[in-house]
């Protein structure tokens, strides 16, 4: 069920789902990368923080990791924090160290990266909030 848009299937994704990687975690505040992965860790998800900018530091308590290559345990869902441009080589990065889902924040969105991922059989989950998503389904 690749590019998945349903309520019952993202709420199943959500539930089955617990190692979350955030790749473009900012330090600020304010910036939906990190708000988001706030809301995010209270509802019990194990978050991995990707930034090359960040790596060494830590940000919400979560070290943060130059690479998704990095991080030690298997990835379930990989959300994602780029430019539509940037997500190319983010979704590349995430086929080798493998995961369930990849997920598109709002304004993330590269038609070609979904259409890649969906051929292949990748969950995708395109243009919602995660935030969002966790407050209303779980």
């Amino acid at each position: 069920m690749p590019i998945i848009e349903k309520d019952e299937d993202i709420k199943k994704i959500l539930k089955e789902s617990k190692n979350v990687a955030v790749v473009g975690i900012s330090t600020n505040p304010s910036k939906p990368s990190y708000f988001v992965s706030e809301v995010v860790k209270n509802y019990g998800f194990n978050i991995y923080f990707v930034n090359p900018k960040y790596a060494g530091q830590e940000i919400l308590g979560r070290p943060v990791y130059k690479s998704l290559l990095d991080i030690l345990v298997d990835i379930d869902i990989v959300d994602v924090f780029r430019r539509p441009a940037d997500v190319k080589f983010t979704a590349e990065e995430a086929k080798k160290k493998g995961f369930k889902t990849f997920w598109f924040q709002p304004g993330t969105v590269n038609e070609e990266v979904v259409k890649e991922l969906d051929k292949e059989g990748y969950n995708v989950i395109v243009g919602k909030c995660m935030k969002v998503e966790c407050q209303k389904l779980l």
